[in-house]
């Protein structure tokens, strides 16, 4: 082996070596920053569907709840859809509004979208906010906006279907021109929402 091949791989190797640790240098200092802004986000959306809150306190989901959330979920047909947190919802006297929902659905035509909702006690939901969705511009993004999110604002039902028809029950909402599967990804989604909270309220 020639000197030049010799020098040539420690360079190549001295360079990884520097890369490698300019690179881990750089997400230390933007992983904080980055945790810091998500964490911020969560708690805007959580407010955006519980606003009559005046705080809100994380409930710990243990093995037994998560195993117990994924079989309701896998039962009720939402295989595809995972519930991330819980947030109890209370007043300034520290009494339970409902729950705030984290929630994510595999079934977006663009890969997961993450959502909150809110839902009283009495069943009622709130609404829903956003958090993450990269389905196509001016077809599945319009699940993003405010024509489409209300349609499941002040709603206590039991679960959603989606119509191409035109709603006419509470139950019912509007099917997104041209993009059926965000509706669907939408719309099984919150009824995964719904099964949680069902289940957080009944224990069952």
């Amino acid at each position: 082996m020639s000197n030049k091949i010799i020098k040539d791989a420690l360079a190549l190797t001295l360079i990884t070596l520097v890369a490698g640790v300019a690179l881990g240098a750089v997400h230390g200092i933007t992983e904080e920053p980055i945790k810091k802004q998500e964490a911020m986000a969560k708690e805007e959306a959580y407010s955006a569907v519980f606003s009559d809150a005046d705080g809100f306190e994380q409930v710990q989901i243990t093995k037994e709840l998560s195993a117990q959330l994924r079989e309701n979920l896998d039962v009720a047909g939402y295989g595809a859809q995972s519930i991330n947190e819980i947030q109890q919802a209370v007043d300034g006297s520290g009494e339970s509004l409902g729950y705030a929902f984290l929630v994510t659905t595999s079934e977006g035509y663009g890969g997961d979208i993450q959502f909150s909702m809110g839902v009283k006690s009495d069943g009622t939901l709130n609404g829903i906010s956003i958090l993450s969705i990269s389905e196509t511009a001016g077809l599945g993004m319009n699940a993003n906006t405010d024509e489409f999110k209300n349609q499941f604002a002040d709603k206590n039902v039991e679960k959603f279907t989606y119509t191409k028809n035109g709603a006419k029950e509470d139950s019912e909402i509007d099917a997104i021109s041209g993009a059926t599967v965000t509706t669907n990804a939408m719309t099984n989604g919150v009824n995964a929402g719904l099964c949680a909270y069902q289940m957080m309220e009944g224990g069952e």
